[in-house]
């Protein structure tokens, strides 16, 4: 029997457009091209057809998070500075009521007071942070696991 294709959306948030650029001691030298292709590469690999985004407006990011109702399984998602402030992004994530993952390059629990609170941590399914670019890539093999299970492609829940 084989495998329907999957698809995962995966939201990047501002300023992740400059990474290889901007503070390569805390976000990494590893560019979103670079992210981007490395998860599209391993979703094939997985049988997952990955679709990613990227904005600097938090109004962008929502009306993207909207559109994936009905066309995407999973949403890993990095706000990015909207982490901290969007409950707009909170609310697109719980209309949309799939499976999603939280993605930190950083440990924003070792950054600034500010950082270390996420707006939607308590809505996910799960969270991956301070593992750099590899994070994402622990997200997407969670997902792929999330997805297999029975009734996992629209549960927002692990349990």
């Amino acid at each position: 029997m084989m495998k329907t294709e999957r698809k995962v959306l995966v939201i990047h948030g501002p300023n992740l457009n400059l990474l290889g650029l901007r503070e390569p001691e805390i976000y990494g030298k590893t560019t979103l091209e670079e992210i981007d292709a490395g998860l599209k590469q391993r979703g094939q690999d997985l049988g997952i057809l990955v679709e990613t985004f990227q904005s600097n407006h938090e109004g962008a990011l929502v009306d993207r998070i909207q559109q994936a109702a009905g066309r995407f399984d999973g949403i890993i998602i990095n706000p990015a500075a909207f982490t901290h402030t969007s409950v707009a992004i909170r609310d697109a994530l719980l209309f949309l009521n799939l499976p999603a993952i939280e993605v930190h390059l950083s440990n924003i629990h070792k950054r600034e007071a500010f950082r270390r609170r996420s707006m939607i941590t308590d809505i996910v399914t799960g969270q991956i942070l301070g593992l750099g670019f590899q994070g994402y890539l622990l997200a997407l093999e969670a997902m792929d696991r999330i997805l297999s299970e029975p009734g996992g492609s629209r549960s927002g829940s692990a349990n």
